[in-house]
């Protein structure tokens, strides 16, 4: 890991040491800096979204780390001693860092299944609905008659498809959460 403090980071935020340092933070493991302004903090985070092309998570617990909350991807606010200013400008909000560990490999594992598995649903949904009009062209000639009214789709998505991508968002667990607990790798591995 790496540990920098907050006045050698204002040196190494300029410009002729940025690459040094982002080539030196992704050999890094963990890159932890101490007694960085807010501005610091938030120059740092943008500067490895948008350099390294990485996706970003800032956890933070004060007002001080609001900034650098709203630059990052995703944001995790901790409610402590310090208020409530990081967890109403956050994501998600967690009451002590411990519960982040939870957060990101079951919660963050069961949310990326469900969408995956919902994004292929909506495909074959919408291939049936279309297939079944391009084989009616072929009914009618080509004269691009349509083959239902206008309500008879709305209701296709607003009734007949959409309990089972509820039912599934809500009730849809892969892995039982002790285990995703257990064998962090499953995360990797779900993406």
């Amino acid at each position: 890991g790496l540990v920098i403090d907050g006045r050698t980071l204002e040196h190494v935020l300029h410009d002729s040491l940025q690459n040094i340092f982002l080539e030196l933070t992704e050999k890094c493991r963990a890159v932890v800096c101490c007694r960085a302004t807010p501005l610091q903090k938030s120059v740092l985070v943008r500067l490895v979204r948008n350099k390294l092309k990485a996706m970003t998570l800032a956890v933070g617990d004060g007002a001080n780390d609001v900034s650098m909350i709203q630059v990052a991807d995703t944001g995790v606010g901790i409610s402590g001693q310090e208020g409530m200013q990081a967890v109403m400008a956050s994501d998600f909000a967690v009451s002590q860092f411990r519960h982040l560990r939870k957060l990101l490999l079951v919660h963050g594992h069961w949310c990326y299944t469900r969408l995956t598995n919902m994004v292929l649903y909506f495909f074959y949904k919408n291939v049936a609905y279309v297939n079944l009009l391009f084989w009616y062209q072929f009914f009618c000639g080509f004269s691009g008659t349509s083959m239902t009214d206008y309500w008879i789709l709305i209701l296709f998505n607003l009734l007949f498809t959409s309990v089972p991508p509820i039912i599934y968002g809500v009730l849809d667990k892969d892995v039982s959460a002790e285990i995703l607990m257990q064998l962090p790798q499953l995360y990797t591995m779900s993406q």
